[in-house]
């Protein structure tokens, strides 16, 4: 494929000299409150700026239609403010978070580490937002502007001072506020920056949780997923998945961060990341292979449209970005369109959804893009 500089890299190249955390303040109070003129600048297709996204690329998943197969994960919007920018992007969906049920500062700086040479990210933010109440203004102002069709989520996580026991109420004041005004909603036990939340990922903990939910998830039904960690036990991941299974959750969200002490403390994420949570995907979707409304979302070192086709190969269907969209920006939608695109071509398939429902007789690695001249 043809690489067409962007305004992205020009963008990534001042910017990687800056610390990381101040960049994405900064970006995200750009976004906010220029939305126009973001649009303007990041929506950019290069050489293939005719390219027109359609229904060919729509999946049907539990909360809604996905336009596209990527979303954005949460952690990069954590208090809302950029829907509006995030949406008018080709992601298929947008999760916001992690919040919280009142306002935290986060763990000391600095807390996030770019490690370039393996295209990841070293975080121990800690669940740093506004608080809810904030993230739901902007939320209501959707109501009046612009969400472009897609699905929004809201990624939710206890307050770093809440006990364990106490925990089930942060996350049921956190459903009641947030959930009429979403799509739908994960369950954050599975940070590495929050001190013990880790414990409730727990089948006794999670249990607590949904128990908690039960009676406002009847008054108020949103498709509820839960966030589990890439480096939990087998054992443990089967307990979780039949729990979830048990509450009638419409999946799990896999994985989160995981741990490497050898480059510091906190959660890493990015290609090095990738290994591990394909492992740890490969097999919550042999868990839930013929379960009926019951799915997974894919997330962790997906970078390309290699990562995709191993995870429809696998039986999955949709993934969500952070750091890879960090280290690519906005022209990696673009580009994994037109490769896509060009599957579908190749296989005379009309939609990705025929893609995937076909992928047993498909081959096991993704056909290259022919350069383009």
């Amino acid at each position: 494929m043809e690489r067409v500089s962007s305004p992205y890299q020009f963008f990534k190249k001042v910017a990687f000299k800056i610390d990381p955390e101040t960049v994405h303040n900064i970006t995200i109070e750009g976004l906010h409150h220029f939305p126009a003129l973001a649009s303007r600048a990041f929506h950019f297709l290069g050489k293939h700026q005719e390219f027109n996204f359609n229904n060919r690329f729509a999946l049907e998943t539990n909360m809604g239609i996905w336009p596209f197969p990527i979303g954005l994960a949460a952690g990069l919007d954590k208090d809302a403010k950029c829907v509006d920018f995030f949406t008018s992007l080709p992601f298929g969906a947008v999760e916001i978070g992690t919040l919280t049920w009142r306002p935290q500062p986060g763990n000391p700086r600095p807390r996030l580490f770019r490690l370039e040479a393996e295209e990841s990210l070293l975080n121990r933010m800690g669940f740093n937002n506004a608080g809810a109440e904030v993230a739901l203004k902007h939320l209501m102002k959707l109501k009046i502007a612009q969400k472009h069709g897609k699905p929004v989520g809201a990624n939710i996580g206890k307050n770093k001072d809440t006990s364990l026991d106490q925990a089930p109420l942060d996350y049921q004041n956190l459903y009641r506020l947030l959930a009429p005004n979403v799509d739908y909603l994960t369950i954050n036990v599975s940070s590495p920056n929050t001190p013990n939340l880790r414990q409730l990922e727990s089948c006794e903990g999670m249990k607590h949780i949904l128990d908690a939910l039960s009676d406002i998830r009847c008054q108020c039904p949103r498709p509820l997923y839960v966030k589990i960690s890439p480096d939990l036990p087998h054992a443990e991941l089967d307990a979780v998945i039949e729990l979830a299974m048990k509450h009638k959750l419409a999946g799990i969200v896999g994985t989160n961060t995981t741990i490497m002490p050898e480059y510091g403390v906190g959660g890493i994420s990015g290609k090095l990341l990738a290994h591990k949570s394909f492992e740890m995907r490969k097999r919550i979707l042999e868990i839930i292979k013929g379960v009926q409304g019951f799915e997974l979302i894919a997330v962790g070192g997906i970078s390309n449209v290699g990562d995709l086709w191993r995870l429809w190969k696998q039986g999955g269907k949709v993934a969500q970005i952070y750091t890879a969209f960090i280290y690519n920006g906005p022209k990696l939608l673009y580009d994994l369109a037109i490769h896509l695109d060009f599957l579908l071509q190749a296989f005379h398939f009309k939609s990705l959804e025929e893609l995937i429902k076909n992928m047993e007789s498909l081959p096991d690695e993704t056909p290259a893009l022919p350069i383009i001249s």
